[in-house]
C-alpha cells in the first residue's frame, strides 16, 4: 500500500528500512526522518504522516531498545511547562 504518494514510498518500503536499520544498529532510535533519509528521500507536504507513523509502529523491530527505555524519567528532576521560553510574551 502506497503511504506517501508525494515520494512513492509503500508499506513495504517503510518496514524494509526499518529492518535494515535494526540490524545495523540494535540499539538506533527510529524516526520517520531516519526512514526518509535511508530511503534516500525526504518528506514534501507532510499530509502522510499519521499513515507513515502507524505503518512504523506496526512494525514489531521498532520497539525501543530495553537500555534506552525510561531515560527520560530520569533525566528529567524538573518538569517545565514552558519549554525553556519565557512565559509571557
Amino acid at each position: 500500500m502506497i503511504i506517501c504518494s508525494c515520494q512513492a514510498i509503500s508499506d513495504k518500503d517503510i518496514h524494509a528500512a526499518i529492518d535494515w536499520m535494526r540490524a545495523a544498529d540494535r540499539r538506533a532510535i527510529i524516526t520517520p526522518g531516519k526512514i526518509y533519509h535511508a530511503l534516500g528521500k525526504s518528506p514534501e507536504c507532510g499530509g502522510c504522516m499519521k499513515l507513515f507513523v502507524a505503518s512504523m509502529r506496526s512494525n514489531p523491530k521498532l520497539e525501543i531498545p530495553a537500555e534506552l527505555r525510561g531515560l527520560r524519567s530520569r533525566t528529567q528532576h524538573k518538569r517545565t511547562r514552558h519549554e525553556g521560553r519565557q512565559e509571557s510574551y
